[in-house]
């Protein structure tokens, strides 16, 4: 007798071009029969009627930062603003409701809801003046500030700008409040850091969220110290040990900027530590993430041409890069062959073939290692066959390959033609043989993979239409949207048992209440998880 059978409805998996009818069997939280619904029968425990939907292995994030996004869940969160007016007001909500807060600290506001994407310490002075405020960017590239808190840590006309970041200034040279990058970091030593107990609140309220979305697993992008959290590492193995972590994790753990290759002796002993919890199926930290360079609202993200001035001319910006492309061949070979796959952030194309370079330069060749790039917002077309390759996986974050009115207003007008029009090559990317993971990077967006899988498909958001300026021929089909979300990013996160319908994988499992296969493209984001299953556990129900 089996533990639970799943019928009346259709499956998908890796692999295949479309869904098929079927029924799946689990056994000891396990696959043990997928096939045809009346050779597998009905004997079980439990019989699970899919209803006509669909059934698909559980999606796994390749590029998160839960613990960050938990923690915002639970402080000021602004994500649910609609515009500039209407965060500065949830920032006067918040502060009136929590008086005894010495800092009024949290994020999730859009860089294009401000005039040219740069907010005001003034704009926050209005509403809280009373005690300092730093509220992350949505994309965790900068932080808005108020008054207070650019006095509390020092930060003034005269204060120099950090080599990996800049401190916005108005025209008579006083910091504006918004710090870019690295320039944030200029908050360390004032802010107020989430203790142990906040941080593991923060990642079981993300948890909880990502399993209502049929996610029962992710790769953590930045497992080290942020202007927030301080020890997000800490905070994962206290949540083992507590036993409340039932989530697929793979840290991939942070690559400092500021020191070289000596500090893979410590990444082997964080390594070493959370593989002496002995829970590989909860967490592996076999993963290091190198920040190569920011992002082009900003004009950190490292190009190949220029930027421009906003009129069409060329400045001597190219971005920045946070790591010397010069020593990264070197501790990119050092980490591989201490086993460690390396999890580059590379969006300007400059940083991508960076990241490629030192690949192509480890000895020997490509490895058996989970090497890949994430976000490639810009890519040049001589660098899309180097992936298929070198082995490296494209980790994509797919919902941001729409146009919106970031895009027109904070990228269009300050790259050039050629820039732009690399923008989020996925097709020539599926068609070059590159191997495909897909992740949110929330909280920097949504969660939903089926918003991401939706202008995957349609390289338009719900309810829109692609625009012929970001090349709608490069969209991808659903089947293998779906499969990059699934098995795709189980290969990028190690869990090579995860991801898959077919007998003998583990039973992590979503029940969509739709068959995307089966409706409008332009339909996709509609669809909803019903229930989420890992391990062979029912661990969420709509």
């Amino acid at each position: 007798m089996f533990d639970v059978v799943f019928t009346g409805g259709r499956l998908f998996t890796s692999g295949w071009d479309s869904s098929r009818p079927g029924a799946l069997a689990v056994a000891d939280g396990r696959i043990v029969a997928v096939g045809a619904a009346d050779r597998i029968g009905t004997d079980a425990h439990e019989i699970v009627d899919l209803q006509g939907g669909l059934l698909i292995p559980s999606f796994l994030d390749a590029h998160a930062h839960p613990v960050l996004g938990g923690v915002e869940m639970l402080q000021c969160d602004l994500t649910g603003a609609a515009d500039a007016a209407a965060a500065v007001a949830l920032v006067a909500v918040y502060a009136a409701a929590n008086p005894a807060q010495p800092w009024i600290l949290g994020g999730g506001w859009t860089m294009a809801h401000f005039p040219g994407g740069r907010p005001t310490r003034q704009m926050l002075d209005a509403v809280v003046s009373d005690r300092p405020a730093a509220l992350q960017s949505r994309d965790h590239h900068g932080t808005w500030a108020n008054s207070a808190a650019l006095h509390r840590a020092g930060i003034t006309a005269s204060s120099p700008d950090p080599a990996d970041g800049i401190v916005e200034r108005d025209a008579h040279g006083e910091p504006t409040g918004y710090l870019h990058e690295g320039a944030s970091n200029l908050l360390y030593d004032v802010l107020p850091q989430v203790d142990r107990d906040v941080a593991v609140r923060g990642l079981l309220a993300a948890q909880d969220h990502y399993l209502s979305l049929g996610i029962t697993g992710w790769q953590d992008a930045w497992v080290g110290s942020t202007a927030s959290v301080s020890d997000i590492f800490g905070a994962y193995v206290d949540a083992v040990e507590r036993d409340v972590l039932r989530a697929r994790v793979t840290a991939a753990l942070w690559w400092e900027r500021d020191r070289g290759a000596e500090q893979i002796a410590d990444l082997v002993a964080r390594r070493d530590r959370l593989e002496s919890l002995r829970r590989p199926d909860v967490l592996r930290s076999d993963h290091v993430k190198i920040m190569i360079d920011g992002v082009v609202e900003n004009f950190t993200a490292a190009l190949s041409h220029p930027y421009l001035d906003g009129h069409g001319h060329a400045t001597g910006n190219l971005g920045l890069t946070f790591v010397d492309p010069a020593a990264l061949p070197d501790s990119v070979a050092a980490l591989d062959a201490a086993g460690f796959s390396v999890h580059f952030h590379a969006l300007g194309d400059r940083a991508v073939t960076a990241a490629l370079d030192a690949l192509d330069a480890i000895p020997g060749g490509p490895t058996q290692q989970r090497h890949q790039l994430a976000h490639l917002q810009f890519v040049a077309a001589q660098d899309v066959p180097r992936f298929a390759r070198l082995g490296a996986i494209a980790n994509l974050q797919t919902l941001w390959a729409a146009l919106d009115e970031g895009d027109l207003e904070l990228t269009r007008p300050f790259v050039d033609d050629y820039t732009f029009d690399r923008q989020y090559p996925l097709r020539e990317l599926r068609d070059s043989g590159a191997r495909l993971a897909q992740g949110s990077d929330w909280p920097v967006t949504r969660a939903d993979p089926f918003a991401a899988i939706h202008v995957a498909v349609n390289r338009a958001e719900i309810g829109r239409t692609p625009d012929p300026i970001l090349h709608p021929e490069q969209a991808i089909d659903l089947a293998t949207s779906l499969a990059a979300y699934t098995a795709g990013s189980a290969a990028a996160l190690g869990y090579d048992d995860s991801g898959r319908l077919e007998v003998g994988a583990l039973a992590d499992l979503a029940v969509l209440d739709r068959d995307p296969f089966g409706g409008p493209a332009d339909e996709i984001a509609r669809t909803g998880v019903r229930e989420t299953w890992l391990g062979g556990e029912r661990v969420w129900a709509r």
